[in-house]
């Protein structure tokens, strides 16, 4: 089965961690993982605003750790600080900032359908649809415009943090525009740059610094003389995280996913517990989907799975190799089946959710990452797969 023929450009975007909405992200997850800590079975789904000189965190919390106000506004505080944000000249300072908490208990009725008894398996916490997907054209067996925007905003707050170009401030993104032939990608046409910056720096210090430390440094062999680059399009970006643009937990779902290759269900990851299929069964796809390319079933693969609240298997499930399966896209679902548990529970344990891994997550995505908190990126089934195959 070939893939059809096709010649396009795609462009993906990232965001550094001192964007205003991944500022929410990481506050969300640094919260759960405060939580995760002393229980690993607690149910926390917990939502963060921001704005100048504000943070406003809301949601449900239900665990047997006990953790006070203030210690949850700690954790808030030493976040800011850890992003970035620890100068007044900032206008939104980890020290100075208002922290408005409204968090209660998880509601019963959830809780019905979630909590495992002796008589009754553990359910999913929501109705939904959750996707994930691999390609093997980048070695982390992600797309490669998502990949690069990725690289270029990791670097772009590794240059600040070590202070090797020490105007730069915490908020910024990349975008990444990337040539394909015949469904491959061949090259980068364009990068877009945006980073905040101090005072009283020139455009042209600017623009020569963020080529030569940090867009060269990243695309290296990728490099062109030709890729088109715009760095600050407008030309100023002084004023710049939550007291320029508001922030939320969960506005950057496709940044934190595949870059927009790839569909998505809809739900966020960041300040949701395990418990929650959005997070736990995106993640479960993302491994099926890695490991079926990484047998070499396919040189790219969705998997989609949908739940309903309360209950333990899938409602559906549905492989896509987009014309590119060494075998039925079928085929590949009946060894998907054979291979993979998909009941919470099991996903849970198999990737070993319950513990505090959640805020390195919530900036640079949560796909592609091969450490060892990212458990869902191992390819510890591609040889099972590989075999099944065989046989």
């Amino acid at each position: 089965m070939n893939t059809v023929t096709k010649d396009f450009l795609f462009t993906s975007e990232s965001v550094t961690e001192g964007h205003p909405d991944k500022i929410c992200d990481q506050i969300s997850d640094a919260i759960l993982d405060e939580y995760i800590k002393s229980d690993p079975d607690c149910r926390v789904a917990v939502e963060t605003m921001v704005t100048s000189c504000l943070v406003i965190v809301v949601g449900e919390i239900s665990s047997t750790a006990k953790i006070t106000n203030q210690q949850i506004k700690d954790v808030i505080r030493k976040t800011i600080s850890d992003i970035g944000y620890n100068s007044p000249d900032l206008e939104f300072d980890s020290e100075s900032c208002e922290i408005i908490l409204r968090l209660h208990a998880q509601s019963p009725n959830i809780d019905l359908g979630v909590t495992s008894t002796s008589k009754k398996e553990q359910g999913a916490g929501d109705q939904g649809i959750m996707f994930g997907y691999a390609t093997k054209e980048t070695e982390e067996f992600m797309p490669m415009p998502i990949t690069l925007a990725h690289k270029l905003t990791q670097k772009l707050s590794q240059v600040r943090k070590l202070k090797e170009i020490p105007w730069i401030r915490p908020d910024g993104k990349s975008q990444v525009s990337v040539e394909y032939k015949n469904n491959k990608p061949i090259k980068i046409t364009d990068i877009v740059i945006s980073t905040q910056h101090d005072p009283f720096i020139s455009n042209d210090e600017i623009r020569d610094s963020i080529i030569k430390k940090v867009i060269q440094p990243v695309c290296m062999d990728l490099w062109r003389n030709d890729i088109k680059i715009l760095i600050n399009p407008t030309g100023r970006f002084e004023i710049g995280g939550p007291h320029s643009d508001a922030g939320l937990t969960g506005r950057k779902i496709i940044v934190d996913t595949y870059g927009g290759q790839g569909r998505h269900g809809g739900g966020s990851f960041s300040g949701k517990d395990p418990s929650k299929v959005d997070r736990s069964a995106s993640y479960m796809c993302r491994y099926i989907a890695k490991n079926i390319v990484a047998a070499g079933l396919s040189d790219k693969c969705e998997i989609q799975v949908a739940y309903a609240i309360g209950i333990p298997e899938p409602i559906s499930l549905m492989v896509n190799t987009f014309g590119t399966g060494k075998i039925m896209d079928q085929e590949i679902e009946m060894l998907v089946k054979k291979h993979f548990d998909l009941r919470p529970a099991s996903i849970i344990s198999k990737l070993m959710l319950k513990r505090p891994i959640y805020k390195k997550t919530a900036a640079y995505g949560h796909f592609g990452r091969n450490e060892p908190e990212f458990t869902w990126e191992v390819i510890d089934k591609a040889e099972t797969l590989k075999n099944a195959i065989g046989s």
